[in-house]
Protein backbone atom coordinates (compact mmCIF):
# COMPACT_ATOMS: atom_id res chain seq x y z
CA UNK A 1 0.00 0.00 0.00
CA UNK A 2 2.05 3.29 -1.29
CA UNK A 3 1.75 6.49 0.61
CA UNK A 4 1.87 9.95 -0.90
CA UNK A 5 2.46 13.26 0.96
CA UNK A 6 2.53 16.31 -1.10
CA UNK A 7 3.15 19.68 -0.48
CA UNK A 8 -0.40 21.52 -0.56
CA UNK A 9 0.79 24.65 -2.49
CA UNK A 10 2.45 23.52 -5.03
CA UNK A 11 2.20 19.32 -5.53
CA UNK A 12 5.48 18.69 -4.80
CA UNK A 13 5.77 15.20 -3.81
CA UNK A 14 7.35 15.30 -0.40
CA UNK A 15 7.81 11.24 0.05
CA UNK A 16 6.20 7.99 -1.62
CA UNK A 17 6.86 4.91 -0.73
CA UNK A 18 5.38 1.87 0.72
CA UNK A 19 6.74 2.08 4.14
CA UNK A 20 4.18 4.51 6.00
CA UNK A 21 6.20 7.28 6.88
CA UNK A 22 4.45 9.85 9.77
CA UNK A 23 4.29 13.75 8.22
CA UNK A 24 6.32 14.59 11.01
CA UNK A 25 9.21 12.60 10.17
CA UNK A 26 8.67 14.01 6.02
CA UNK A 27 8.32 18.02 7.27
CA UNK A 28 11.67 17.22 9.84
CA UNK A 29 13.47 15.79 6.67
CA UNK A 30 12.74 19.27 4.60
CA UNK A 31 13.69 21.60 7.76
CA UNK A 32 9.75 22.23 7.74
CA UNK A 33 10.20 24.10 3.90
CA UNK A 34 8.86 22.72 0.80
CA UNK A 35 12.22 22.38 -1.26
CA UNK A 36 10.30 23.66 -4.49
CA UNK A 37 8.08 26.57 -3.50
CA UNK A 38 9.43 27.17 0.17
CA UNK A 39 6.26 27.19 1.37
CA UNK A 40 5.95 26.07 5.26
CA UNK A 41 4.84 22.14 5.94
CA UNK A 42 2.43 21.71 8.18
CA UNK A 43 1.94 18.18 9.60
CA UNK A 44 -2.32 18.44 9.78
CA UNK A 45 -3.56 16.80 6.35
CA UNK A 46 -5.44 18.97 4.11
CA UNK A 47 -7.24 16.23 2.46
CA UNK A 48 -6.42 12.36 2.25
CA UNK A 49 -7.01 10.02 -0.62
CA UNK A 50 -7.80 6.44 -0.10
CA UNK A 51 -7.71 4.33 -3.26
CA UNK A 52 -8.20 0.45 -3.39
CA UNK A 53 -5.50 -1.78 -4.26
CA UNK A 54 -5.41 -2.67 -7.72
CA UNK A 55 -3.96 -6.07 -7.12
CA UNK A 56 -6.46 -8.10 -6.00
Amino acid sequence: MPQVIKCVNCGYVLYKGNDLVPPREVIKKFHGKCPKCASTLNQTPISIDVQASKGR
